[in-house]
């Protein structure tokens, strides 16, 4: 489950409900191309956005749809309540294992996140990755916090937010986590800008946004990564440049919505509302970087 390549599509809305053919469309995109799972409701997929019924409807498409390709799905919510009923409904629809992030509008300490997967762990089948996103839920992971976590049963992956772009401290940095959780644990890098420099550092899956749009383009820089082929993974990232610029400039999500929108691939805007994709002139200067990919 947790290797190789794991492709996170956008969930596309059309009128401010899913439009569940332009989602269809993207998680064959990833299929056709082979990808190693497939992770759904993630950031990028607006999973914070969408009602139990949203979500319900978005996993049952994505197991239907995927057949033998694995599936992971978001289970995150605001209350532990709630996260327990989003892991009963994903289990009951055949997912292969859960991404838990500790959101909360009121921020929360160590203990009280380590409740959170504790419990979840005590109710759930299936395997739990971690979900390390600072950015958006503006709590930050210490080492020894994700040892104990990475201790409970069920819990067998990481997702980290982006590495250094040194290789050096990125290996230094899977490097620590690895000594605090188990021997066979995964870890995943998330930062697709630094994807690269993640797999070659040692990272075991690359949780991707880009996989979502261009899984075979992602897929090369993996099985480069893979193979030990580190410069030619590097040279792969190098092509992408300009897309990471914008996802650095307005984030991945905004970013992954333009691009998907001047694809064809779903309507615009496309995002629950008020957020909005990037403004179409600023994605006309990675045009020649689309087309190629296209």
């Amino acid at each position: 489950m947790f290797k190789g390549l794991s492709a996170f599509p956008l969930t596309p809305l059309k009128e401010e409900r899913i439009d569940e053919h332009a989602f269809i469309a993207l998680i064959n995109r990833s299929l056709e191309a082979k990808v190693d799972s497939i992770g759904v409701l993630g950031s990028t997929g607006s999973y914070m956005y969408l009602s139990r019924e949203e979500r319900r409807r978005v996993i049952e498409l994505s197991v239907r749809e995927a057949r033998d390709t694995p599936v992971m799905a978001s289970i995150s919510e605001l209350r532990l309540r709630d996260v327990l009923a989003l892991a009963e409904d994903a289990q009951q629809a055949g997912v292969r294992a859960v991404l838990l992030a500790p959101v909360s509008y009121q921020p929360l300490r160590e203990e009280e996140v380590f409740s959170l997967y504790e419990e979840v762990s005590r109710h759930v089948s299936v395997p739990i990755c971690v979900y390390d996103n600072p950015r958006t839920t503006r709590f930050t992971f210490s080492d020894e916090l994700h040892g104990r976590i990475a201790a409970l049963p069920h819990v067998q992956s990481i997702k980290i937010p982006g590495v250094s772009d040194d290789y050096i401290e990125a290996k230094e940095r899977i490097s620590r986590l690895r000594s605090v959780v188990p021997g066979k644990f995964a870890l995943g890098i998330s930062g697709d800008d630094c994807a690269a420099t993640g797999l070659n550092a040692g990272c075991d899956v690359w949780y991707s946004v880009l996989g979502g749009l261009f899984p075979r383009i992602c897929l090369e820089l993996t099985r480069h990564a893979q193979a030990g082929r580190a410069d030619e993974a590097v040279r792969v990232s190098a092509q992408l440049a300009p897309i990471w610029s914008l996802f650095n400039r307005y984030g991945s999500m905004r970013t992954a919505a333009a691009i998907a929108i001047r694809q064809g691939w779903m309507s615009a805007p496309g995002l629950p509302l008020p957020l909005a994709p990037v403004p179409a002139s600023d994605m006309e200067q990675i045009a020649d970087c689309l087309d190629a990919l296209a």
